[in-house]
């Protein structure tokens, strides 16, 4: 008998610590509290609370801006990898409405959007600084929306460096050319026939390269 109610005390015991632990003194989020005089639950930060990997201590970075003004320089060296990356980046988030040129003659706007974009090769935009496009990405401008949510930060200024490439390209004189370089460049020489719709070209690099020592020997 003593062994059967000693059980059943340490039946009861157990059971009454798995309700407390299931029932526990805790609010609901954004519910009403008694405790604090604005009955808030929910509190507001502490001053200068910073989410884990929020820091943004790089504020160009992060910006675009320099003492409140857009920046004009790149915050990381601009290699052939970073503008290949603003070149995917750009094509997929951007040439909808700015086109793969960026003259604004995008699909969107080709099918009836009123607000057509402005053309990147206008002279505002040629002189405008580095800063300025990345602060329009992030946080949008006019008829645009912010990209900030689906394009990260170094991913804004691989863009912003490839539409200032962009600009050259559409705008570039001879005197920006290097110097041995021919203007206009030579066509590719295929092999065989250049393609059809079905079938990709094969370029003839050998051909090509054999062209291109004939010009540095009649130099």
């Amino acid at each position: 008998m003593l062994t059967l109610a000693f059980l059943l005390a340490i039946v009861a015991a157990v059971s009454a610590c798995r309700l407390d632990m299931h029932v526990q003194p805790r609010l609901n989020p954004l519910a009403q509290s008694d405790f604090f005089s604005d009955q808030r639950g929910a509190r507001p930060l502490v001053d200068g609370t910073v989410a884990r990997g929020q820091l943004h201590a790089d504020t160009y970075f992060y910006t675009g801006r320099v003492d409140g003004s857009p920046g004009n320089y790149m915050p990381f060296p601009v290699t052939k990898e970073v503008l290949e990356r603003g070149r995917e980046r750009y094509n997929i988030y951007c040439s909808p409405c700015h086109s793969l040129l960026g003259d604004g003659n995008g699909f969107i706007p080709s099918r009836g959007f009123s607000k057509r974009p402005p053309s990147y090769h206008i002279e505002r935009l040629q002189k405008a600084p580095l800063g300025y496009f990345y602060d329009v990405i992030t946080n949008g401008f006019g008829t645009m929306p912010d990209y900030a949510s689906q394009i990260p930060p170094r991913d804004r200024w691989d863009i912003v460096a490839y539409i200032r490439a962009l600009q050259l390209s559409q705008n570039a004189t001879k005197a920006d050319v290097p110097s041995g370089q021919v203007v206009p460049s030579e066509p590719p020489r295929f092999r065989g026939q250049p393609g059809s719709g079905a079938t990709l070209p094969l370029i003839d690099s050998e051909t090509a390269a054999q062209t291109e020592l004939q010009k540095e020997e009649k130099k």
